[in-house]
């Protein structure tokens, strides 16, 4: 299940000099929260979307758990990352098929990136986040048990986020790149 995390305010991009909320930022004819979906949907995966307001980045991870309690497993994917691919979405889920594999993170050249997938067995500790660590406690404590697969994708959405005017023209011109090779 990816769990597509659009509960923020976006009060950087705002401080930042940005107009009005992020994920409703214009984004190559959509907004970045229509690209972030429009990969999920071409993902071919079940998905959910946070987007009540809670305190923290950890309740509305663990408020959509507990909205998913027939998923096994989740994906954590923060809605401002339009850049991030199908393929990559469905290969972050396929790593949590590995033996003794509880959480998988995807890699860009050295760069730890989203969606962060997480197996049926975190539903307790997922369940008990909160405030705006996220879900970095339950990754570093499976990281250190030996039980996160890194998976290696050549995406540069998966570090793409957009949190400053600066970061979405630069998402608007990576697009433009990504549509000129295709």
């Amino acid at each position: 299940m990816v769990i597509v995390l659009a509960s923020g305010r976006g009060e950087r991009f705002r401080a930042a000099g940005g107009a009005g909320h992020k994920l409703q930022a214009p984004l190559a004819g959509d907004t970045v929260l229509g690209h972030t979906l429009a990969a999920v949907r071409a993902s071919g995966l079940p998905w959910h979307l946070e987007d009540v307001g809670h305190p923290g980045m950890g309740d509305s991870i663990a408020a959509a758990v507990r909205a998913t309690p027939q998923a096994a497993g989740w994906l954590i994917l923060p809605a401002d990352l339009p850049l991030v691919q199908p393929a990559t979405l469905r290969m972050v889920a396929q790593a949590l098929a590995g033996p003794q594999v509880q959480a998988a993170q995807p890699h860009y050249r050295d760069q730890r990136g989203h969606p962060v997938a997480f197996a049926a067995t975190c539903r307790e500790a997922l369940e008990a986040l909160a405030g705006n660590l996220g879900a970095a406690p339950v990754l570093r404590t499976l990281r250190e048990a030996g039980q996160v697969a890194d998976v290696e994708v050549d995406d540069v959405g998966i570090v793409t986020d957009i949190d400053t005017p600066e970061e979405l023209a630069r998402a608007e011109a990576l697009m433009r790149a990504r549509q000129d090779a295709a």
